[in-house]
Formats: structure tokens, sequence, C-alpha cells
């Protein structure tokens, strides 16, 4: 529109330069028609090219921004750069100290929500992951998620005295405090060994699995150490059976350690922090115990040794065993006790996760789904008992958004990561590849889920400043969860980022353009007459304004305005 008010301006000057005032200066018509008569199709046919060619130009620079950095470079700009000059304000941020505050706690919230945690169901590396490698040609695991179990088994499987030599780690669970101080001859003068704590420390910083296999082989030689039994079992066995036999081997060696340990822990902060680790290698073998019972059939034996262990260490629930347990008593149907798990730990004061959330929903869902229509239901209205499943459904709908489409088998599932993102497409994976089985054995729970998840959506304040039930869903779930997944994996995105306007005005503009083009290219001369009677109608309201004015203006005025 600018390009043609730019060409059609120069007729008008010249006319109301050199035409007399009086009517015949506002008349310019005739002018516009002599301009319009001197323009051939070729020149429609090079405008309407050039707009297509420049719009789609744009149009793929507006994609390419959008799909890198998720923002639209024309709104970026004119919010950062032109806003400010036109005197904008930033609605986002906060007029009063209450508004600060309260935006603080929910930035607070929401770095918390995207903690890193170790997914309780993780597999074993060696009989699972690296056999789903040998098959497929594919890692499974990332070197971000590698990382960070080696991170934890740092933190949970060693402590400061790991370098001390064989002697002095016997005396520091044999002596008394005092005692241990008081160093013989031969022991000063005695060679700088290395024991089987210290390798197995660097063990857990190797990158390289041969290495920390032969590592954890070099320290089996020196003494009986629960943590190589552990390693080899988690990474050399090629089958769950072997790696059971491994952690038996462990717990033998790691019950010593603790009892031990357990009899010096107040003497000071050094045998505190051996029983502490001791503590740790012992509830983690144990619970690998149990899920190797788990996966073998034995579920019954896999459920008892949970609760023991659940008894013996109340207090460690970093693990999250209970999720373990949970999973387990599913797979019985002892759905009495699975409530009785969830009265436990569904509270308000402990952290929630789609294992919570959906086996609550699940369970309220089974006491109706069998006799659960859709179409009954708009009919005569949902009963108590269906409300109540549809409402703690949408409850794990907002706490995890990702799970339906896993559940009901809308994307594809691959093998859990070692660690998930709570409230992330990572902790959906892990959720939904253990329970969908148990969600297909609960007649129509899929169904009813089907039917009703999607309102959720609905339900939530868009966009997301606020929850509905539970804090607003983080930000920076997508970005942790790239670096958790696979490369293979379609990471799952919530909410979906919506195109830019711009991005689809110029989609618009640049198909707008090119039909013109063509049509002109194909039909010069009807393309041309539509042309003409498009301008003269479009500059119709504007002829009609300059005459209104003319009559009611007297022409001396005109005359002198057009002068100047």
């Amino acid at each position: 529109m600018l390009f043609l008010v730019n060409i059609l301006r120069l007729p008008f000057r010249y006319d109301s330069l050199t035409t007399a005032p009086g009517p015949a200066m506002f008349g310019t018509e005739s002018s516009l028609s002599m301009f319009l008569n001197t323009l051939t199709p070729k020149f429609y046919v090079a405008l309407t090219g050039t707009s297509s060619l420049i719009s789609g130009l744009i149009l793929i620079f507006e994609w390419w921004y959008f799909r890198k950095y998720g923002t639209s470079f024309i709104e970026q700009v004119s919010v950062s750069h032109l806003r400010p000059l036109l005197g904008g304000v930033d609605n986002s941020t906060p007029t009063n100290t209450n508004t600060s505050n309260g935006d603080a706690d929910s930035n607070r919230q929401s770095v918390s929500e995207c903690k890193v945690w170790r997914n309780p169901l993780n597999l074993f590396r060696g009989a699972e992951y690296n056999r789903y490698t040998w098959v497929t040609g594919r890692e499974p695991l990332t070197y971000y998620d590698m990382n960070l179990s080696a991170q934890d088994h740092q933190t949970f499987f060693t402590c400061d005295s790991d370098h001390l030599r064989p002697a002095d780690a016997s005396k520091s669970y044999a002596a008394p405090p005092l005692q241990a101080k008081v160093l013989l001859l031969d022991d000063i003068l005695m060679e700088p060994t290395i024991n089987s704590k210290e390798i197995m420390q660097k063990a857990w910083r190797e990158r390289n699995p041969q290495a920390r296999i032969s590592a954890a082989h070099e320290a089996l030689e020196l003494e009986d150490c629960a943590t190589a039994y552990i390693l080899l079992a988690e990474e050399e066995a090629t089958t769950i059976v072997e790696a059971e036999k491994l952690f038996k081997q462990a717990l033998k060696a790691g019950e010593g350690c603790y009892r031990r340990s357990q009899q010096l822990q107040h003497h000071g902060s050094q045998y505190e922090a051996q029983h502490r680790r001791d503590t740790n290698v012992l509830v983690y073998i144990k619970r690998r115990l149990a899920m190797c019972s788990r996966k073998l059939g034995r579920t019954r034996e896999a459920v008892k040794m949970m609760r023991d262990l659940m008894k013996e260490f109340p207090l460690l629930s970093m693990f999250n065993i209970h999720e373990n347990l949970l999973e387990s008593l599913l797979e019985l149907q002892n759905y009495a006790d699975v409530q009785a798990v969830l009265a436990k730990y569904d509270d308000i004061s402990l952290p929630k996760s789609a294992t919570i959330c959906y086996t609550a929903a699940l369970l309220k869902a089974r006491a109706v789904s069998d006799k659960f229509s859709p179409e009954a239901a708009s009919r005569r209205g949902l009963s108590t008992a269906e409300m109540n499943a549809v409402e703690a459904i949408h409850r794990a709908v907002e706490f995890n958004p990702h799970v339906p489409k896993y559940l009901l088998e809308m994307k594809s599932l691959i093998l859990p990561p070692e660690h998930i993102l709570k409230r992330g497409d990572s902790e959906a994976i892990a959720y939904a590849f253990f329970h969908l089985q148990h969600w297909k054995r609960v007649e129509g729970a899929l169904n009813l889920l089907h039917c009703t998840w999607e309102g959720t959506f609905r339900m939530i304040p868009y966009p997301l400043e606020k929850g509905h039930l539970f804090y607003p869903y983080p930000i920076c779930t997508e970005t942790a969860d790239r670096e958790l997944l696979p490369m293979f994996h379609e990471v799952s995105v919530y909410p979906k980022k919506e195109l830019p306007f711009f991005i689809l005005f110029t989609a618009g503009l640049c198909s707008f353009t090119a039909m013109l083009a063509l049509l002109t290219h194909q039909f010069p001369e009807l393309m041309g007459v539509f042309a003409k009677a498009f301008l003269s109608t479009l500059f119709a309201p504007l002829n009609f304004i300059m005459e209104k004015v003319e009559s009611i203006l007297p022409s001396s005025l005109w005359h002198q305005l057009t002068r100047i």
C-alpha cells in the first residue's frame, strides 16, 4: 500500500500544482485512469512476485528464529527496542512489594521443581540398558544422565576416610578413638598402600565402563568390597539373575561393614561419615535386591523386602522406596494396601510425583471405570464417585501433563532414564514404562482417562501465571528433559508454543502475493481489469471526501494552501 501511494502521489501533486483551483483541481479520476492504463501486466507480475519473494524470505527467517529461540524476531525487536521508545511499560514488572514477594516465591518454587531426581525404578545398565544398545545400536542414556549417576555414586558410596591405608582403616573400625591414634613403629614404617575403598573412589569417577569394571575386580582382589560388587552387578552382569547373585555377595559384605561402623558412629565425625556411607550402601543393595525379585516374578518377596527396608530406615526418603512398593502392590492387585501407602505419602507436606498422583487417580477411576459411558454421563450428569475420579485425573494431569499421551499410546515409549525431572517428560516416560500395564488391567480406566484428561487445561489459567491445584508449571522442563533424554526421542513440550502472529502473517502474505503473481501471469488482461477496478474502488472514498471538503471550504483557501 505504501508503494502504491508513493507512485500515485506524483499525478496528484502535478495535477494540483498545474490545475487552477476549482472542481477540476480535485478531479483526479482522469489522471488516475491515465496512470493505471500505462501499467502493463508485466508490472503487476513483477510487483506481486517481488512481494511474494520478500515475504517468503521473511517467513523463512522468522521460522528459523522461532525454532531456535522460541520467539518471533519481529516481536522481540518490537518489545525490546520499539516499545521503550514509544513509552510502553513492561507489565511484568512488579508494582508493589507484595507482588514482588509473590513472584519471588513462585520463582523459587519453579526452581525447586526443576531439580533432577534419581529415578527410583531405574533399570540395570548391564542387564537392560546395554542389551538395548546391543540390539538397536542406540544409546538409551545421555552423557548428562550418566554423569549425574556418577555424582550420586560418589555421594552415596564414598566418604573422606576412604583414602586411608588398610591398616588404618581396620584400626578405625576395631579400636576406640584414643587408642586408634597410637601408632606402632612398624605402622609408621609401613609402605603406603592403596585400599579397596580408595580404588572404588577412583572407579566411580571413571568415564570408561571397562575401566570401572577393571577397578572393581582389582578392589575385590584386596578384600570383600560391597561397592565393588554393586558396580559389577550394575554394569557387568548381563542378566538379572547374575546381578542378583552379585548383590547378595554385596549384601554379605555390606552388612559386616554396617555393623562395625554402627558401633563407632558416635566417636567422632569421621566415624559418623563412615556409618552414613555404610548405611547408604546397605539400603541401596537391599532395594536393588528387591527390584531383582520383582523383575524375576517373585513379587510378594519383593514387597516384603521393601516393607522391611522402609521400617528399618524410615528416614531415608531420598531413595523413594515407597514408589517401588506401590508398583509391586499394583502388580499384585492389592489395592487396599496401595491405598494405605498413598494415605501416608500423598500428603500436602510431602513432595508429589507422577506415581503418587496417577496411582491415586487410578484407584478412584477403578471404582467407576467399568460402567462409565460418556454418552450416559452427558445425559444424566456425573455421579459423586465419577466426579471424584475425574477430579483425581485432572489433578494428576495438572501435575504432569505428559503422562496421558504415553498411557493412551499416542506417543511411543523409550527406556526410562536414570534421572527424572518431576512434572517433565522424563518422569512421564518413567511412570508409563512401568505403570501402563496396571492401567490396562483396570477395565475402562484408559477410556475414562481418554474422555476426561484434556478437560484439565480448561481449568488452568492461560498463560500459566498461576496453577489450579499446584504451582505454575515450571518453564525449565524442556531444557532439562532434552539433556536427560536421548536424541532420537521427540521431547514432549508443555505448554505448546503457539506460532507468533508475524509468522502467520508473513505466511499468508507470501501465499497471497504468490497466488496473485501466478494469476497475473496466466490471465494478464483479466487481472489488469481487476487491479484497475480494485484501485479505483480503493481511492473512491478519498475522492468522495475531497469533493465534500471542496464544496464546504472556499476556493481561495484551497488556492493559498496549494501555493504553500
